[in-house]
């Protein structure tokens, strides 16, 4: 008897009774088996689950059916795997890969990576040689560098049991760390036995435990791209060395005989290597020029032609090399991630498809994928993100619509007031002043604080009392003169930017918190107007030093000794001169 085909029948997760692998979908459907990696890859063995191949009397499969939450599951994982860059044949086959896949693939496994990977690290600290206040016994450092170990050993068997030998095995950088891991363990071992540290090299690999961990993915990141631009970098490195190879032969045997070609520069060949080394740095120049260029000033050539081709060419080629290298491994990274991301979409989409409708996926599909792929969003979220992907407007969402699923599902989703009226939003009319670049919060704490005190002393001690103050007076025009470059930066009043400036006569007010600071200000004010008298105008100043110069060459005479009996007798008689 026929089964009637329901929209809540998986197209690509639908097993028989018998079997563990799925069935290819109907050629009436128009859709192609996706690989083997791509969907239905997990053996479902329950009497119990309904297929096309049951008996009539089945029920067609409900939403929450075993075969919908593996297709959900499958399609979520798939977005992982394009979302972290995982290859897809490292996709869990069965089960107990899925189960590890599971266990490796949450917050609490990543913080247990990256907690390890850091106690390995900081135990450096703590072995010998180490400063006595850090030193740890040989007990203690070997038995927790051991556990961090097995920690780690750990971590390797539920990847092991995730990837299974033979893709675990062409994993470069795990089969890396697993080497690392050994030779760490062997040394912990023999540390332990031997009750002493030795020498211990291997020590500085335990960084690799740290860039591996989910948390230093930029960092590993960097350092592919880094290694794939080397050999652009060194064919660039051997022509310059090739170059100054030649240019130390050539200031080897150019040396004339005497010691004014300076032989410590040129003497053999590996000097003048090191010589030319130093001088493509700049470092001992001219030096390494002068004792040649004393004797023929022509000398001059051979090492301007060198910096000319080495300093100036090469070592700017090197550059350019370098930075184009790694600007094109960086474009060509990022395409393989866009269509490594597109591809994962791709399988995911074709997981959600359903027999009665193949076009699209349906909202129940969707929200099925997401409390797996996203399992803190809400109801809410769900639904407006499917509305934001779907631009179409339809009820299915189709492909193209499903690419932007990364950029949607990382949305924040914040409510919308309905402000009706035109005065609801004056509350904020001050905020909206403030917010440009005179805005700055630390900066509008402390206005708001000033301006708070302003209005108590003014409030408690009333305006008169309180401007007869000069100190008040002060304290009254700085905040005014704040508060104004404060408006003046808000909203761009160019003409009165000028009053920007008086804003950081607030650190006048110093002088105001403490007695001994007003007792310097007043005694300077004190001073400044019985110095005045003392310290001649610039006009004077300047006709003084002009006379100075037109006499500068006359004999100081009765005049000049009148003067200096005037000078030192001043206005106030022998007594009276210059005297404070």
């Amino acid at each position: 008897m026929a089964v009637s085909l329901d929209d809540d029948v998986p197209l690509i997760l639908t097993l028989d009774e018998g079997s563990s692998a799925p069935l290819a979908p109907s050629n009436s459907l128009g859709q192609e088996e996706p690989p083997s990696k791509n969907g239905g890859s997990y053996a479902i063995h329950d009497s119990q689950t309904p297929s096309l191949s049951s008996a009539g009397d089945s029920s067609p499969s409900t939403p929450t059916s075993p075969n919908w939450e593996m297709n959900y599951q499958e399609a979520a994982i798939y977005l992982q795997e394009g979302e972290n860059n995982d290859k897809f044949f490292t996709h869990p086959k069965d089960a107990k890969a899925l189960a590890a896949y599971l266990f490796a693939h949450n917050h609490l496994f990543y913080l247990m990576e990256l907690a390890t990977a850091l106690l390995l690290l900081l135990l450096s600290l703590c072995e010998a040689p180490a400063v006595p206040a850090l030193r740890l016994g040989i007990y203690v450092h070997a038995t927790l560098e051991l556990f961090a170990l097995m920690v780690v050993v750990f971590e390797l068997c539920m990847k092991l049991r995730w990837l299974g030998l033979h893709t675990f095995i062409r994993h470069k950088r795990t089969m890396v760390k697993t080497s690392v891991l050994v030779v760490q363990f062997v040394e912990a071992i023999v540390v332990l036995v031997r009750q002493t540290s030795h020498v211990r090299v291997t020590r500085a690999l335990r960084c690799i435990f740290l860039v591996d961990c989910r948390y230093c993915g930029g960092v590993r990141r960097n350092l592919r791209q880094i290694f794939q631009s080397l050999p652009p970098f060194m064919d660039i490195l051997l022509l310059l060395l090739f170059f100054m190879v030649i240019f130390a032969i050539l200031g080897e045997f150019s040396a004339p005989p005497g010691p004014s070609w300076s032989p410590k520069y040129f003497s053999s060949l590996e000097n003048s290597i090191v010589s030319l080394f130093v001088l493509l740095t700049t470092a001992n120049f001219p030096d390494v020029m002068m004792p040649s260029y004393s004797r023929n000033p022509w000398s001059c050539v051979f090492f301007i032609v060198y910096l000319s081709i080495e300093l100036y060419f090469i070592m700017n080629l090197l550059l350019a090399v370098v930075f184009d290298t790694f600007n094109d491994i960086e474009k060509r990274k990022f395409k393989s991630l866009l269509l490594h991301k597109r591809t994962a979409i791709q399988h995911a989409y074709r997981l959600l498809l359903s027999q009665r409708r193949p076009a699209g996926i349906s909202y129940r599909q969707f929200e099925g994928l997401m409390r797996f792929y996203k399992p803190r969003m809400s109801a809410r979220e769900r639904l407006l993100t499917f509305k934001a992907l779907n631009q179409n407007n339809t009820p299915l969402l189709s492909l193209k619509d499903f690419y932007d699923i990364y950029e949607v599902a990382a949305l924040k989703w914040k409510a919308k007031r309905n402000r009706e009226h035109w005065f609801d939003e004056l509350p904020r009319t001050a905020f909206l002043i403030f917010k440009g670049k005179g805005g700055e919060p630390h900066y509008l704490v402390f206005l708001t604080i000033y301006g708070v005190e302003l209005f108590l002393k003014v409030a408690g001690l009333g305006p008169v009392e309180y401007l007869s103050s000069g100190w008040n007076l002060f304290d009254f025009s700085v905040t005014v003169f704040a508060f104004l470059g404060l408006l003046a930066l808000a909203l761009n009043m160019e003409p009165f930017y000028f009053i920007v400036v008086l804003r950081p006569l607030q650190l006048l007010r110093l002088f105001k918190l403490k007695k001994r600071y007003r007792n310097v200000l007043d005694t300077m004010f004190e001073l400044l107007p019985r110095m005045a008298r003392y310290c001649p105008p610039p006009s004077r100043q300047a006709q003084a030093t002009r006379g100075c110069a037109r006499r500068g060459g006359e004999p100081s005479g009765s005049r000049g000794k009148e003067s200096q009996e005037g000078l030192e007798s001043g206005p106030g008689g022998p007594s009276g001169g210059l005297r404070f």
